[in-house]
């Protein structure tokens, strides 16, 4: 697997948890069409960077936690 598409993965990965987790994070909660989009914006970058945060600390101490990003091998840019 190329090293493009490794980061490509390592990239989108906890771009669809953040999402994910924001969009059940605002389920039952009663808005209008776009407070609920603005919100559930706002939580998805929130969430994504997070999580994105949380991995790669993770990954530092204990590299097998970089599955969690989608791909445990980092990408090598020369």
């Amino acid at each position: 697997m190329t090293d493009l598409v490794v980061s490509l993965i390592r990239t989108y990965v906890p771009l669809a948890v953040g999402t994910l987790v924001a969009w059940l994070a605002t389920k039952g909660i009663n808005l209008d069409v776009d407070a609920a989009t603005g919100l559930t914006a706002f939580l998805s970058a929130v969430f994504t960077g997070v999580y994105y945060l949380a991995a790669r600390l993770l990954e530092q101490r204990w590299p097998e936690f970089g599955a969690l990003l989608g791909k445990a091998k980092k990408p090598e840019y020369k």
